[in-house]
């Protein structure tokens, strides 16, 4: 599956960006504290985190604790503490990250900043409750085909499992859908004429995708919906991983 872009740049910078924090707080670290010091590298990865995946937001927190170490702790430009202070600090600042990330990628996950509406929270909570439950994934997946019929006005939606390979045009993780791997605007051009694929997955994991079958002639829906479309596909990525392998009905 094709990283999106936002992914693939959180991780690029995932490694730099607190060695170039890092070093640009050299000067100042017989001034700050190692708590104040460890705060400002944890702004880097809460934005990284933010930006990106789970893996990026850790990548970075790891990045951090290291060259937090190596620079701004005595001894300097050595990976090695000599105050049980620094080294508290440390741990904390890998911890700190890591939950961030978690939290980044949790809220991510759920579109809680983009989705406001309570029909749309209310379908999300629903099927995130049926996973979490331990319900059937073939249950967890009639519902969500339902919701998807629903929410994005098609005319019919089959899930298939499995890694499935095709050029059907997709609908990314970030709402907007790509045809043939290029951008399709679908305010400008609306609908394909053909099936469009959602993906299941989880972890970066592909385990299955929704076939969805727009209505013909009718516009697209909003940004907005096809986020709660994708939570909800990813809702069944995690009901599919949990259960283990899932064969055809």
């Amino acid at each position: 599956m094709r990283m999106p872009l936002r992914d693939r740049i959180a991780l690029a910078v995932a490694l730099p960006a607190p060695l170039v924090v890092a070093l640009a707080l050299v000067p100042f670290r017989t001034h700050m504290t190692s708590a104040n010091l460890a705060l400002v590298l944890v702004v880097i990865i809460v934005a990284v985190a933010a930006l990106g995946s789970r893996a990026a937001g850790v990548l970075a927190a790891l990045s951090a604790a290291a060259w937090f170490d190596f620079f701004l702790t005595r001894p300097y430009q050595r990976f090695t503490i000599s105050h049980g202070d620094d080294i508290t600090t440390t741990l904390l600042l890998l911890a700190v990250g890591v939950a961030v990330s978690q939290l980044a990628a949790h809220a991510r996950t759920l579109k809680l900043v983009t989705v406001t509406d309570a029909a749309h929270l209310a379908r999300i909570h629903e099927t995130a409750s049926m996973v979490q439950a331990g319900a059937s994934p073939y249950a967890v997946v009639d519902q969500v085909r339902q919701q998807l019929v629903e929410i994005l006005g098609l005319r019919g939606c089959r899930f298939e499992p499995g890694m499935l390979l095709g050029r059907h045009p997709r609908l990314e993780q970030d709402g907007m859908l790509t045809a043939a791997r290029a951008h399709w605007d679908l305010d400008k051009d609306g609908w394909p004429g053909e099936e469009i694929e959602l993906r299941a997955s989880v972890g970066g994991r592909y385990l299955g995708r929704f076939m969805m079958q727009p209505e013909p002639g009718t516009p697209p829906p909003p940004l907005q919906a096809r986020l709660v479309a994708v939570s909800l596909a990813d809702h069944v990525g995690a009901a599919l991983d949990t259960a283990g392998p899932v064969l055809d009905r």
